[in-house]
């Protein structure tokens, strides 16, 4: 069996310790080019950038999705966003960004650790909209209230 790039540095368990690539980050066994930390939080550049500047920002808790995260270490995520945010602009001249997450692997997830992309968008990077994602989805047309009422109605029925 060929393991890929990916593999080899430790995004899948393929084989290897049940760490993730981003734990082993955290604890200095694989390097980083670091951009910013917190108290529960780490900051680094991407290795395979979708564009310069392309920073990933972890939790120190080695959960795979955001919902596993308290209030708290949600807070100290998007403290890390931000910090980020503000280095990056200041380097790219911007103050806008593309931030994504990948909420498990049908979202996208590649390694099974929270995540944020921040990515620095600057006039003609060639970076594209959320819908560019899905290029093969129909246009959604006219807004159909009936359907996003009665959602929002099932999801109030689950708080009350």
């Amino acid at each position: 069996m060929h393991l890929s790039e990916k593999q080899k540095l430790g995004c899948t368990s393929i084989g290897m310790s049940d760490q993730t690539l981003f734990e082993k980050i955290l604890s200095g066994e694989i390097p980083s080019h670091e951009i910013g930390r917190g108290n529960n939080w780490y900051a680094f550049l991407d290795i395979f950038p979708r564009r310069e500047g392309h920073t990933l920002v972890v939790p120190h808790k080695a959960v795979s999705r955001l919902s596993q995260l308290n209030g708290q270490e949600i807070a100290g995520l998007f403290s890390g966003v931000k910090d980020a945010q503000l280095k990056l602009g200041k380097i790219f001249s911007t103050r806008d960004f593309t931030i994504c997450i990948h909420d498990g692997p049908l979202a996208g997830q590649e390694v099974p650790h929270v995540h944020v992309h921040v990515i620095p968008r600057t006039k003609g990077d060639g970076g594209m909209t959320l819908m560019s994602m899905w290029p093969k989805t129909k246009p959604v047309g006219e807004p159909n209230h009936a359907i996003l009422a009665k959602l929002s109605e099932q999801v109030a029925e689950l708080t009350s």
